[in-house]
């Protein structure tokens, strides 16, 4: 039988901490003229996924 393949959109979307999954927020990409420095502030960096979204992204990226 052939290897589970990963979901390939989201190994490039999501990263695996001790504590869970690492995101980048959304809405940071283009058309950022129009949002104001502090909301662009607040979006910088890295959040951890939520405990609900935590068995989608553990089936989407196995190694099995």
């Amino acid at each position: 039988m052939s290897k589970m393949k990963t979901h390939s959109g989201a190994s490039k979307r999501f990263k695996k901490t001790a504590s869970g999954w690492k995101c980048k927020s959304a809405n940071k990409s283009h058309i950022l003229t129009k949002m104001t420095t502090k909301r662009k502030r607040h979006l910088r960096g890295t959040s951890l996924v939520s405990a609900c979204d935590k068995p989608l992204i553990d089936r989407m990226l196995r190694k099995v």
